[in-house]
Formats: structure tokens, C-alpha cells, sequence
């Protein structure tokens, strides 16, 4: 006979049990995923779920979190990791195409989607959401920024425009793999998404 503590099995894993909400949320959104819903797929009681992560809003946050580092890492990844801003957007864009259509886990992107048509109760998650797709944009303006400030691309170059640009591919790829695009499908837009990037050659 399993021994329990306050309701929840000692054998309980918190690690995938987070995993089985991020999937949840992200396949349903937060205003349709139900705490007993939760704890189903989780297979726990709902006072094990509070017990463990908090309400479903302090659960959602871990979440998200969760999903930052993880599915959601490429965009950090791909903006530090090539040697120019017009790299890294465009690796970005490109593994956004492979990561949002992957068969292992929902389609699309758990920040994007997951709090659309939210209750005024919701509000505080839509912001949070809305805060983080936001930062995301600030930094790669400022990616192109250093990259003007080097000279890489022209002075005249509007880093706030091509970050914003970045910004609408990126969601705009994210509700279209929602609604069935392919891989391919989506690397042709991500390819046509830099063609209005200055080139380097264009400095001179």
C-alpha cells in the first residue's frame, strides 16, 4: 500500500507533473484548462495540485517559466549565439518553423496563444504574457542595435521596425502552425520575413 503525505503519493514527481500542465495549457489555453482537469492529467487531487504548486495562476506562471527554458529557449539561444543580429533573427525564425510545427508536443507557441479571450479575472495573465512577448521584441532591438553601433548594418537602419517585424513573423507563424501549416510552409515565410533586412554590403 502506498504511503501518502497530506494526499499526495510519495512517489510523486513534481518535474513531470509541471511538464503535464505546460502541455495542457499550452494545448488549451489558461482560461480553458480546468484545475480538476489539471489534476487529472497529473494524476493527483486537487488539493495535492494546491498543495504543490499554489492556485492555477501561481501554477501557470511556473509554467511558463518552465516553458522559457525550455521549448521557448531558441530565441535567446539563436540572438546570443550568432555572430550578427540578421543571423540570429533568421536562425530564430527558422527553428521557429521546426519548433512550432514538432509532433511531440502542441503546435505553435505556449506565450502567444495560451491566453487569448481571457475573463477580466484573467487579466493579470494576459499582462504577463503580453510583458514577456514584449521583452522579447526589446531585445531584439537591441541586438540591432549593437550591431548598428558596430557598423554591421547601416546607421539608418530602424532597429525598432525590424524587431517589430520579427515580432509579427513570429506570432503570425505561431497561429498558422495552430491552424495546420507545415515545417516547409513555414521556412518559406521565415526566408521572406529577412528580405527586408539591410545586408551588409548595403554600408557601403
Amino acid at each position: 500500500m502506498t504511503t501518502t503525505t497530506r494526499g499526495r503519493p510519495r512517489s510523486f514527481d513534481r518535474d513531470r507533473a509541471l511538464e503535464t500542465a505546460l502541455l495542457a495549457f499550452w494545448e488549451h489555453g489558461f482560461e480553458a484548462t480546468p484545475i480538476s482537469a489539471l489534476a487529472k492529467a497529473m494524476g493527483i487531487g486537487v488539493p495535492s495540485l494546491y498543495a504543490a504548486f499554489g492556485d492555477k495562476k501561481t501554477l501557470f506562471r511556473e509554467v511558463v517559466d518552465a516553458y522559457a527554458r525550455t521549448h521557448g529557449a531558441f530565441t535567446a539561444r539563436a540572438l546570443s549565439e550568432e555572430p550578427t543580429a540578421r543571423d540570429g533573427v533568421a536562425r530564430m525564425l527558422r527553428e521557429a518553423a521546426a519548433e512550432y510545427t514538432a509532433a511531440d508536443h502542441p503546435r505553435g507557441c505556449l506565450v502567444i496563444s495560451a491566453a487569448t479571450n481571457c475573463t477580466p479575472d484573467s487579466a493579470d495573465v494576459e499582462e504577463m504574457l503580453r510583458a514577456r512577448r514584449n521583452a522579447n521584441i526589446a531585445a531584439i532591438r537591441r541586438r540591432i542595435e549593437e550591431d548598428v553601433d558596430a557598423g554591421i548594418l547601416p546607421a539608418d537602419t530602424d532597429a525598432a521596425a525590424l524587431a517589430r517585424l520579427t515580432g509579427v513573423t513570429v506570432q503570425g507563424m505561431s497561429q498558422q502552425a495552430r491552424d495546420g501549416a507545415t515545417r516547409a510552409e513555414l521556412e518559406a515565410v521565415a526566408a521572406l520575413a529577412m528580405q527586408p533586412w539591410p545586408s551588409q554590403e548595403a554600408r557601403a
